[in-house]
């Protein structure tokens, strides 16, 4: 269960060894996604239940979730349906973001509470093309909306959308906060080096940051941060 960079890194890895056969699930929420080696399978599942019979139908024996830190709910749909078919299951997420020296960060802990925060008048929001709606009833603030794709849904009144892929560099980011008058940054801690510079730029022009926390994996859940960590587990569970 793919769509990141980590997951497409332990498809190369896994397709090129003798004794695998992968298939990597991709959402297909972006329109125009990388793909991995191997195998590709676009589109949900129909919840927890659908996931659960396509996997007993195609002989599933292993399942990673290498999803986004914040597809919770694939990930709990993911936990529920190995648990039914009694299938090992890996969570793999790379760690999160770490305030460091000069940050401001307000932390809050989903999108109504980014929302409900002090959001200055000039909004950098960089949350993906979902969600943006919670923002919508929010009127005086002016947004830039940055996504790979448009956002479905209502938006803010007053925005600007701008579409875009990373990764970004500092430099370009910190230009693109002065221009703007960019006074608060809105992101989710989704962690990793491909939009990490939008922190950088952050810290450098001096203005706050609301960080939105990640959901909670489900319980008991078996969690690795690095692709090699998930490598050794599967060759594991290969014998």
């Amino acid at each position: 269960m793919g769509g990141t960079r980590e997951a497409r890194e332990l498809a190369e890895i896994a397709s090129g060894e003798r004794g695998f056969d992968i298939v990597s699930s991709l959402a297909g929420r972006v329109r125009d996604p990388v793909l991995p080696a191997g195998a590709v399978r676009l589109g949900g599942f129909g919840g927890a239940d659908g996931l659960r019979d396509w996997l007993a139908a195609n002989g599933i024996e292993v399942v990673i979730d290498a999803t986004h830190p914040f597809a919770g709910t694939m990930s709990a749909h993911a936990a529920t349906a190995a648990a039914s078919l009694g299938l090992p299951l890996l969570h793999v997420r790379r760690p999160g973001w770490s305030e460091r020296q000069g940050d401001n960060w307000i932390r809050v802990p989903d999108l109504a509470g980014a929302a409900a925060a002090e959001l200055g008048e000039r909004v950098f929001l960089t949350i993906g093309r979902q969600g943006v709606g919670a923002f919508a009833a929010l009127t005086q603030p002016w947004f830039l909306i940055r996504s790979i794709d448009p956002p479905t849904g209502p938006l803010p009144p007053n925005h600007e959308l701008l579409l875009a892929r990373g990764p970004f560099t500092a430099q370009d980011e910190g230009r693109l906060l002065t221009r703007q008058r960019i006074d608060v940054l809105v992101t989710k801690d989704s962690g990793g080096e491909l939009t990490e510079a939008k922190l950088e730029a952050a810290r450098a022009v001096g203005i706050p940051v609301v960080m939105i926390d990640r959901p909670a994996l489900p319980a008991g859940a078996a969690v690795v941060a690095e692709v090699a960590d998930a490598w050794q587990w599967l060759r594991r569970q290969a014998g």
